[in-house]
């Protein structure tokens, strides 16, 4: 019987959580402590995809180049993409790679760049909504947006950020070569960030865009390419909640894709940032999969267990 095969998608901001500076020794640090989750899918024999979030690190690139683009020209941020998934792959890849020694265990970690085509006229193009970067005073908002064609837009009063398009992602470049090493037992790390988004231009020709693509959706997307029996969505929280922020609040175990889609449909889920997770739970379960586990790091060894985490099932 061939192994299980899993998705996991990991949250940028566990690699560096607010509040802190963000040094690579930070992020190294952290790194691990997320691949102690990650231990007990080797230990159950599980071939595995992983892709992270990237926003705070995009974030600390979209800055320097702020800081210094009177003495550097700035970046794309499909470049700025590209460049967190090298640098998180690397400690990802690393850190990963370390663990398999200390367990004995004879496997490869893979890091891609991964481009993910996009439809250049996704309505999210013309209406970005995607905040990135630093905040700034209004006044310095606009002038910068003056000065580098930004579209900007003020997420909290007083505090204005740039603001890009954020597309679904259409298909992942290289899918069969990640279901091929993924098939052979190789950890592979694709995806990061949702993926580098490109279009294809008249002639058929990839071209980049400035813009983020959501890294759950694009984890959804992976795991239905190589076939995965499950789809993991590591957050900052244990469990999906019913009435989120209300005295009601209750912690979902279990549930099914259409129970889900229904109460998506009546209004459940739409607080923080758990709306995209559902979403992307609900594309997998659509065409392909078995589950989708959404918990925190902490939950993974219980979630294992059935005794902690939601679990969302398809329908039979």
């Amino acid at each position: 019987m061939p192994n299980p095969t899993a998705m996991i998608a990991m949250g940028g901001n566990s690699l560096s959580p607010k509040g802190e500076a963000g040094t690579i020794t930070q992020q190294f640090i952290h790194t691990r402590e997320t691949l102690d989750g990650i231990g007990h899918f080797i230990e159950h024999d599980y071939n595995l995809c992983i892709n992270h979030g990237n926003g705070p690190q995009v974030g600390n690139e979209l800055l320097r180049m702020d800081l210094t683009h009177d003495r550097v020209p700035p970046l794309p941020l499909g470049v700025c993409v590209a460049g967190t998934q090298g640098s998180i792959g690397y400690m990802i890849q690393q850190s990963l790679q370390n663990k398999l020694r200390d367990m004995n265990v004879d496997r490869e970690v893979v890091t891609l760049v991964s481009q993910v085509i996009v439809d250049e006229n996704d309505p999210s193009i013309k209406n970005p909504t995607k905040y990135v970067g630093a905040r700034y005073s209004a006044e310095k908002a606009k002038s910068l947006a003056e000065k580098f064609g930004w579209s900007v837009g003020e997420q909290e009063p007083g505090q204005w950020r740039r603001v890009v398009p954020s597309p679904m992602p259409e298909y992942i470049m290289h899918g069969k070569s990640i279901k091929t090493l993924v098939d052979r037992g190789t950890i592979v790390i694709a995806s990061g960030g949702g993926g580098i988004p490109v279009y294809n231009d008249p002639s058929g020709h990839l071209e980049g865009l400035d813009a983020v693509i959501d890294k759950d959706y694009a984890a959804a997307k992976m795991g239905r390419i190589i076939r995965a029996r499950e789809l993991w969505i590591i957050t900052d929280v244990k469990y999906v909640y019913r009435n989120f922020g209300s005295p009601e609040q209750t912690p979902i175990r279990e549930i099914t894709r259409m129970e889900t889609k229904e109460l998506y449909k009546n209004g459940e889920f739409q607080k923080g940032s758990i709306g995209p997770k559902i979403r992307a739970a609900m594309h997998f379960l659509k065409y392909h999969g078995e589950k989708v586990i959404i918990t925190s790091i902490p939950g993974i060894k219980d979630a294992f267990k059935g005794n902690a985490g939601t679990t969302i099932r398809n329908d039979a």
